[in-house]
Protein backbone atom coordinates (compact mmCIF):
# COMPACT_ATOMS: atom_id res chain seq x y z
CA UNK A 1 0.00 0.00 0.00
CA UNK A 2 3.04 2.46 1.35
CA UNK A 3 4.76 1.73 -2.19
CA UNK A 4 1.68 2.63 -4.48
CA UNK A 5 1.01 5.63 -2.11
CA UNK A 6 4.65 6.85 -2.69
CA UNK A 7 4.58 6.27 -6.54
CA UNK A 8 0.98 8.42 -6.62
CA UNK A 9 2.72 10.80 -4.60
CA UNK A 10 5.84 11.12 -7.51
CA UNK A 11 3.59 11.34 -10.24
CA UNK A 12 1.98 14.76 -9.36
CA UNK A 13 4.20 17.26 -11.45
CA UNK A 14 5.79 20.86 -10.78
CA UNK A 15 3.41 23.44 -10.35
CA UNK A 16 0.28 21.34 -9.90
CA UNK A 17 -0.97 20.26 -6.69
CA UNK A 18 -3.47 17.05 -5.52
CA UNK A 19 -5.10 16.37 -2.32
CA UNK A 20 -4.83 13.27 0.00
CA UNK A 21 -7.80 11.70 -0.94
CA UNK A 22 -7.40 12.00 -4.72
CA UNK A 23 -3.64 10.53 -3.97
CA UNK A 24 -5.25 7.37 -2.20
CA UNK A 25 -8.05 7.16 -4.64
CA UNK A 26 -5.15 7.33 -7.61
CA UNK A 27 -3.21 4.49 -5.31
CA UNK A 28 -6.03 2.85 -5.74
CA UNK A 29 -7.42 2.90 -2.18
CA UNK A 30 -10.19 5.43 -2.13
CA UNK A 31 -10.82 6.83 1.69
CA UNK A 32 -7.09 6.05 2.62
CA UNK A 33 -6.30 9.71 2.79
CA UNK A 34 -4.79 9.03 6.92
CA UNK A 35 -2.98 6.39 5.30
CA UNK A 36 -1.26 9.28 2.81
CA UNK A 37 -0.33 11.09 5.62
CA UNK A 38 1.17 8.36 7.59
CA UNK A 39 3.36 7.15 4.26
CA UNK A 40 4.36 11.32 3.95
CA UNK A 41 6.00 11.43 7.40
CA UNK A 42 7.80 8.25 7.04
CA UNK A 43 9.07 8.84 3.67
CA UNK A 44 12.04 10.81 2.02
CA UNK A 45 13.06 12.48 -1.40
CA UNK A 46 8.71 12.88 -2.64
CA UNK A 47 7.30 16.26 -3.05
CA UNK A 48 5.72 16.32 -0.13
CA UNK A 49 4.62 19.67 -0.50
CA UNK A 50 2.52 19.15 -3.54
CA UNK A 51 0.10 17.32 -1.35
CA UNK A 52 -2.34 19.46 0.14
CA UNK A 53 -5.87 19.02 1.84
CA UNK A 54 -9.35 19.56 0.15
CA UNK A 55 -10.20 22.21 -1.20
CA UNK A 56 -6.38 23.42 -1.49
CA UNK A 57 -6.06 23.90 2.45
CA UNK A 58 -2.34 23.47 3.56
CA UNK A 59 -2.47 21.12 6.58
CA UNK A 60 0.55 21.42 7.98
CA UNK A 61 1.25 24.07 11.08
CA UNK A 62 3.79 26.51 12.07
CA UNK A 63 7.09 26.54 10.06
CA UNK A 64 6.06 23.15 7.68
CA UNK A 65 2.77 25.10 6.75
CA UNK A 66 5.16 28.51 5.59
CA UNK A 67 8.15 26.14 4.23
CA UNK A 68 5.29 23.87 1.91
CA UNK A 69 3.62 27.59 0.85
CA UNK A 70 6.98 29.04 -0.06
CA UNK A 71 8.21 25.70 -1.92
CA UNK A 72 4.45 25.87 -3.92
CA UNK A 73 4.79 29.31 -4.78
CA UNK A 74 8.45 28.84 -6.09
CA UNK A 75 7.21 26.53 -8.18
CA UNK A 76 4.14 28.71 -9.90
CA UNK A 77 1.42 27.62 -7.77
CA UNK A 78 -0.90 30.58 -6.96
CA UNK A 79 -3.20 30.81 -3.94
CA UNK A 80 -6.54 32.17 -3.11
CA UNK A 81 -5.94 33.35 0.16
CA UNK A 82 -5.08 30.77 2.43
CA UNK A 83 -6.02 28.00 -0.26
CA UNK A 84 -4.06 26.92 -3.73
CA UNK A 85 -5.89 27.67 -6.86
CA UNK A 86 -7.35 24.13 -7.41
CA UNK A 87 -9.07 25.03 -10.48
CA UNK A 88 -5.97 25.97 -12.15
CA UNK A 89 -3.38 23.93 -10.75
CA UNK A 90 -4.91 20.60 -9.39
CA UNK A 91 -3.79 17.70 -10.62
CA UNK A 92 -6.12 15.22 -12.36
CA UNK A 93 -4.76 11.32 -12.23
CA UNK A 94 -5.69 9.09 -15.31
CA UNK A 95 -9.00 6.50 -13.98
CA UNK A 96 -7.82 3.39 -12.62
CA UNK A 97 -9.03 0.34 -14.59
CA UNK A 98 -11.24 -0.85 -11.59
CA UNK A 99 -13.03 2.49 -11.95
CA UNK A 100 -13.82 2.19 -15.30
CA UNK A 101 -15.04 -1.43 -15.59
CA UNK A 102 -17.52 -0.83 -13.02
CA UNK A 103 -21.14 -1.64 -14.23
CA UNK A 104 -23.34 1.09 -14.20
CA UNK A 105 -26.01 1.59 -11.88
CA UNK A 106 -29.84 0.68 -12.56
CA UNK A 107 -32.15 2.60 -11.71
CA UNK A 108 -34.98 1.09 -10.12
CA UNK A 109 -38.18 0.74 -11.44
CA UNK A 110 -41.35 2.92 -10.08
CA UNK A 111 -43.98 1.20 -8.50
CA UNK A 112 -47.21 2.06 -9.74
CA UNK A 113 -50.10 3.79 -7.45
CA UNK A 114 -53.07 2.31 -7.61
CA UNK A 115 -55.83 4.64 -9.27
CA UNK A 116 -59.18 5.26 -7.02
Amino acid sequence: MRNEILAAIRNVPRGQVSTYGGIARAAGYPGAARQVVAALRSAYDVPWHRIVGAGGAIRLRGDSAIEQRLRLEAEGVTFRGGRVNMRVHEHKFERTRSASKRKPKRKRARSRRATS
